[in-house]
Order: structure tokens, then sequence, then C-alpha cells
């Protein structure tokens, strides 16, 4: 059974998507999704440095873009088809949820850019009202790393399994945690705007509520797994639904990754920016084969990956 995965936010870098330009089509696929989301998304992608891509109006669309484009050249994806080929299963982890709509076919790609168009909108407004932020403690004991995070009035944002959990909120209060750290625990500030799903973030909830009812939705072709507790989304609504409440609540991708191990996934490929999830497959799912699909040249790879295990 193969599993693709769509990174979040954090795991962009400037010039991330330059090598993908050199393909046929995606130029234009990426001029027409810079119209839709109202980004020069090339420009981000190839020239931008590290701090424009760091905002999460900016972010949030070139990661979606970035894992729909590599999707569509793995699986030879004609734009418009009807039927186009689809993984055995999906998942997404924060942002990459949208991606991983639209690779299962629940949202049409560019129903995906435009609700997180509006999520990066919407959750860069909330992140400016409060300084706030997120850092990832690798080891420690779990219990005394989410005790630590709690006694520091921090939410554990993401527990993403391997060790690791990602702690937000106040700049002051993090670098409180920062100088009082759990007992062998190692912290490492993120690259984000914000305390993502977080309280922080009910502004921009309230936001996709009021989108999300009308976008156009079909169940998806493909097992689909959600960050509220890793379970498989059968419906298409519901999966939308999750996605709007989804931006203040913790990511499970501890029990995402649980349920890929129960529904027997042999192999993972990361849709770029690629590295930070099968990082965490890697120690997690051992003896599931894990490709990181960074440039087009782990093309042919990730196609053999899907030949030979595609259930």
């Amino acid at each position: 059974m193969i599993l693709l995965a769509a990174p979040g936010q954090g795991a962009q870098s400037p010039g991330f998507l330059r090598p993908w330009l050199d393909l046929p089509g995606v130029a234009e696929r990426l001029a027409w999704w810079s119209a839709v989301t109202g980004l020069d998304l090339v420009r981000y992608g190839t020239e931008a440095d590290a701090e424009e891509i760091r905002d999460t109006a900016v972010a949030q669309p070139l990661l979606v873009s970035s894992a729909l484009l590599a999707y569509e050249q793995l699986f030879d994806v004609v734009p418009g088809a009807e039927a186009p080929a689809r993984p055995d299963a999906v998942a997404g982890h924060s942002v990459g949820e949208l991606a991983a709509a639209a690779v299962a076919g629940v949202l049409s790609p560019e129903a995906a850019l435009v609700l997180v168009r509006e999520r990066g909108r919407a959750m860069a407004e909330a992140a400016a009202v409060t300084e706030t932020g997120m850092t990832a403690v690798l080891g420690g004991d779990a219990e005394q790393v989410l005790a630590s995070i709690e006694r520091h009035g921090l939410t554990p944002a993401n527990v993403n399994g391997a060790g690791q959990v990602v702690a937000a909120g106040e700049v002051s209060r993090l670098q409180a945690f920062a100088e009082d750290p759990p007992e062998k625990a190692r912290l490492r500030s993120l690259s984000v705007a914000g305390a993502f799903h977080t309280a922080f973030m009910a502004p921009a909830v309230a936001t996709l509520r009021a989108l999300t009812p009308g976008a156009p939705v079909q169940d998806p072709s493909a097992a689909l797994l959600s960050n509220r507790d890793g379970a498989v989304v059968a419906s298409g609504r519901e999966y939308v639904t999750r996605l709007a409440e989804q931006v203040s609540a913790p990511v499970r991708w501890d029990l995402c990754m649980a349920t890929m191990r129960e529904l027997g996934v042999t192999a993972i490929i990361e849709l770029p920016p690629a590295g930070t999830l099968v990082g965490l497959a890697k120690r997690e799912l051992k003896g599931v084969e894990l490709l990181a699909l960074k440039t087009p040249d782990d093309l042919g790879r990730a196609r053999e990956l899907v030949k030979a295990h595609t259930a």
C-alpha cells in the first residue's frame, strides 16, 4: 500500500521549486495557480528569500501548490481529467491536509488553493494580533515534555511522534521555556509566523467556517487520514469541515502514523518540499520504504515505488 504525504509550514526553503520549472507544463500550471491564489508562485518558489516565504499568507499556498504539481507529475495527471490516478492513501501535515484533500479527489486543485489562500491570509492576520511562535521539542520523556509545556502556559500544537512535540504560544513564554527545557530534550525554534493549531487561531477558524460549507466536494477516492485523530475519513464534506476546525486544534501526526501502520502502508512518498515527514516515519514506521520527493530527479524512483506498492 502506497501513501503520499504532504508536508506543513516550515518545510519550505528558498528556491525549492526551481528544478521543477524545467518540466513541460509546470510553469503554465503554476501561472494558472498564481492567478487563483493572487501570488506569483513561480517567483516565490524560485527567487524569494527565506523571510518572504516565511510569511504565512505566502508559505501556505506555495506549499500546497508544490505538493499538487509533484503529485500531477508523479501520476501523469492531465488537468481536468475526470478520473485521474490516485495513490492508495494520503495524509497531510497541517496545511498539507489541503493538498491531501485534492490528491484524494475531495477538492479540485483550484478549490484547495482558494481555501488555502483564505486560510493563509486569515492565519497571518490572527498571528499579527499577538507575538507568538512555535518550538520543536526533540527527545526527552513524553510525559515530562507535555507537563513542562503546560507549566509554561504553552500548547502542544503538534504531537508528531518519534519523540517530537511542538510547543506553541506567546514568544515570551517560549523564551522562558527555552531557558528551562525538559530534561534530556533539545529545543529548536521553527520558521513560522505564529502559534498555529492553538486558540490564537480562533479568528481564522471563523473565516474558514464561513467558507467551507459552499466548497464543492466529493468523497475521497483514496484512504484519507485526518490530523484530528488519525482517522480515515470517508466523507468529503466531513473532511472539509474538519479542515476548518483543525486550524486551532493540535496536529496528531502520531495518530496518523499509527493509522498508517494499521492500514498496512508499505511505502511512503513525501511530496515537496520533502524530508520532514519521512524523517519521522523512519524512526516510527520500521520496514516501510520511504522516499523524499525533492526534485524531478526523484520521480523515477517514486514511480517504481508506486508500481511496486500499489494495493
